[in-house]
């Protein structure tokens, strides 16, 4: 762990002009407020308890302005984000950190930490523990010293934030370091009573350059935070085709999925993967399945409900009323997911809400299976609708049952003809690979290393308009 200086231990029971200490960590932190009356709004609340905090305590007197990289030196980028557990930014942090090592630059990572740390420790990355994960107000400003610290003490280039509660730190921490500063913008971000949290949220946009994961998310960084748009790079995350290649998948470890799922034979396989909750759409699945009125198929819901047992429950209530107990499987989470696709006819992705990216839409045609995804968000440009798959309104289930029945229908000839064209597709567009290596570019750009600013961008418009 990076030591962190006493000084920068926030003990003071009060900041001058701000609320009583323990109001402000029992509004941000649900554990601690045992004693404390109940406070109205209190996400929207917490947000301008961090705001307030931070512009009045974490900047010094003196901005500086970031400086050149002296010739012959290694970059050196710092990517902070709360910890490193599990889930689909932690999962980029770490290839782009084997990517810069790669590439010759120095990585650093600083999070809360996590088992999926190890990784970083067999790449070589430094990782430096600090409490990124906190929202507590008085936590956030000590991380801004604490990053200040790594910051001088590794001669950082640029922090790279990917996480509202990090990125407070991180900004002010660069700010004051005269480092340059940019941010990886992840999803729609819930704006709270009255649109409250936009101004916490919008700390996300104030990267010298903010990258979005899908022309979506850019789209709507511009519509709502008003972010001018010559500083937005598009950025698609990307997948791991080493990991996702049918070809690298034995038959040995499809047949050992299908046993312990009790597959019977010669069953058509429909797949939804996800975590179980209300917005990735398995109740619109369930409903669908019940008008596509076919008892010769198995549907699997792959993904844990993290603790919301009570949704779980509502859904085997459903699969009991519509008489579908023999057709879907509630089978929890999944370790091989390139088998599982491998197993499967059809994978869906039933989100009524936008994604922001999509990830199981992009490995399941990585697979070279024909999907089927709700037309919002991400989908549009991760589809090739009619090609590669299809794209039904959200929160449609006589919609979905239709795409389905015709997705099963698809003979072997155009099936193999479809996949042949996703797997070109996901190649071309979304591999690990071309993320870290248009990652890299953004960061040249910023160091005024890279003679092209478009390069992000320009890169996946033409290898779309190729297919």
């Amino acid at each position: 762990m990076f030591p962190v200086r006493s000084d920068r231990n926030p003990c003071k029971k009060t900041i001058p002009g701000f609320f009583p200490v323990n109001l402000l960590y029992a509004i941000v932190e649900p554990s601690a407020r045992a004693n404390i009356p109940p406070v109205p709004a209190a996400a929207a609340v917490s947000a301008l308890c961090v705001i307030l905090t931070l512009s009045k305590f974490g900047m010094s007197s003196e901005e500086k302005t970031p400086s050149a990289v002296p010739p012959g030196r290694q970059n050196v980028v710092l990517q902070v984000l709360p910890s490193l557990v599990t889930g689909g930014v932690e999962r980029g942090t770490i290839d782009l950190a084997g990517a810069l090592v790669e590439a010759g630059w120095t990585a650093l990572v600083a999070s809360n930490g996590g088992h999926m740390v190890r990784e970083l420790d067999r790449l070589g990355v430094k990782h430096i523990q600090l409490p990124l994960h906190s929202k507590n107000p008085l936590v956030m400003r000590a991380n801004v010293g604490r990053l200040e610290d790594v910051i001088q003490s590794y001669g950082v280039d640029i922090v790279h934030a990917r996480s509202r509660a990090p990125a407070w730190s991180a900004y002010y921490a660069a700010k004051n370091s005269g480092t340059h500063f940019l941010t990886t913008f992840h999803g729609t971000y819930n704006l709270g009573l009255l649109g409250l949290k936009n101004a916490y949220n919008a700390i996300m946009t104030k990267g010298e350059r903010v990258i979005a994961i899908s022309h979506f998310i850019a789209d709507h960084i511009q519509a709502v935070y008003k972010t001018n748009p010559s500083k937005i790079r598009v950025v698609h995350r990307g997948v791991d085709l080493s990991r996702f290649d049918p070809t690298h998948i034995s038959q040995e470890r499809i047949i050992q999925l299908a046993q312990r799922w009790r597959l019977p034979d010669g069953y058509p396989v429909i797949m939804l993967p996800g975590r179980l909750t209300r917005w990735k759409g398995q109740g619109v699945l369930i409903e669908a399945l019940a008008m596509l009125g076919r008892r010769d198929v198995r549907c699997l819901l792959v993904g844990s409900d993290q603790g919301r047992e009570s949704y779980t429950d509502e859904l085997k209530a459903l699969v009991e009323r519509r008489g579908l107990t023999d057709v879907v499987h509630i089978v929890g989470d999944c370790n091989d997911m390139p088998a599982a696709y491998m197993l499967t006819d059809v994978v869906v992705s039933a989100s009524t809400d936008p994604e922001a990216f999509g990830r199981v839409i992009v490995e399941g045609q990585a697979m070279g299976r024909p999907v089927v995804a709700t037309n919002n968000g991400a989908a549009r440009e991760n589809v090739l609708d009619g090609r590669t798959g299809t794209l039904v309104p959200p929160n449609d289930p006589a919609a979905l049952a239709t795409a389905l029945d015709a997705a099963l229908a698809i003979g072997p000839a155009e099936r193999e003809k479809r996949a042949a064209l996703a797997i070109k597709f996901v190649r071309d567009n979304f591999s690990r690979e071309l993320m870290c290596a248009r990652t890299l570019g953004v960061y040249a750009e910023l160091l005024g290393q890279s003679a092209d600013a478009s390069e992000s961008v320009a890169a996946w418009a033409g290898n779309s308009a190729s297919l």
